[in-house]
């Protein structure tokens, strides 16, 4: 599949000197949404509604939530694996509409959970993009057993791949864990090799997820305060901003901020 020159706006990021953060709502009320944005919203990103949870709440619930992210400049997207499901039940098309409807702004396209053939997968990027939607891919199996069977040269074609498909950006899976998958070995310390090989890809283009502040602090560290963490529950995006500027002990006097 060639690369595309999309024509269509597709939402736009905060203008900021250090990394993206992708923050974890998992089923916050409307209060706590609230409090979140107001407290934390100027370090957050992207907000990812877990799992499926986007499909277990009123209606009414997930727009005013979505409104509220949004005047932060905060991108939202329901979990990938309503996605997965839409496309296995083959409606793509409805997932597209009810998406829309519910005030997301971006897609996470993804097949942690199924298998989803190539073709498909480049088709659901472009379509996403076509459609006006930020586009976020992931990359990786939620079962260890089968991440590990992504040699770390697969999994680098792989975002590649989706990069040249229209993914504006790509994820490395890690689960809520944050252990014995992707870049993580099982007691979830990094696998030097693998995110060497990755990073070599632009860390600009990435997100690594990173629940566990002992690899936010080490990507930090390696890779410096612009790196693109995900996976950061809502309770640690201000921690993690802290991090970031060399304001807690794990990284004060250790980062360069420019």
């Amino acid at each position: 599949m060639h690369a595309y020159n999309f024509l269509n706006n597709v939402p736009h990021l905060k203008t900021k000197r250090t990394g993206l953060s992708m923050i974890l709502d998992k089923g916050l009320g409307l209060n706590a949404a609230s409090d979140l944005a107001q407290s934390a919203g100027e370090y957050i990103d992207f907000i990812k509604f877990g799992w499926g949870t986007a499909a277990t709440f009123e209606s009414a619930l997930v727009i005013q939530k979505n409104k509220i992210y949004h005047a932060n400049q905060i991108l939202t997207y329901p979990g990938r694996t309503l996605l997965e499901v839409a496309i296995q039940t083959k409606k793509l098309d409805q997932f597209f509409k009810e998406t829309a409807r519910l005030g997301f702004n971006a897609i996470e396209v993804s097949d942690g959970s199924t298998s989803i053939a190539k073709e498909i997968r480049d088709n659901v990027i472009f379509l996403a993009r076509e459609k006006g939607f930020f586009v976020i891919s992931e990359v990786g199996k939620k079962n260890p057993l089968l991440d590990h069977k992504f040699s770390i040269e697969t999994r680098a074609a792989q975002i590649k791949s989706d990069l040249t498909s229209g993914s504006n950006l790509v994820i490395i899976e890690a689960r809520e864990a944050g252990k014995n998958i992707g870049i993580y070995d099982e007691n979830g310390n990094i696998l030097l090799e693998e995110l060497d090989t990755l990073a070599k890809i632009g860390i600009d283009k990435l997100i690594f997820e990173a629940p566990l502040k002992k690899q936010q602090v080490d990507l930090i560290l390696k890779l410096g305060p612009q790196v693109n963490l995900g996976n950061i529950a809502s309770a640690d995006a201000t921690s993690l901003e802290t991090l970031r500027t060399g304001l807690r002990g794990d990284t004060v006097g250790k980062i360069n901020n420019g």
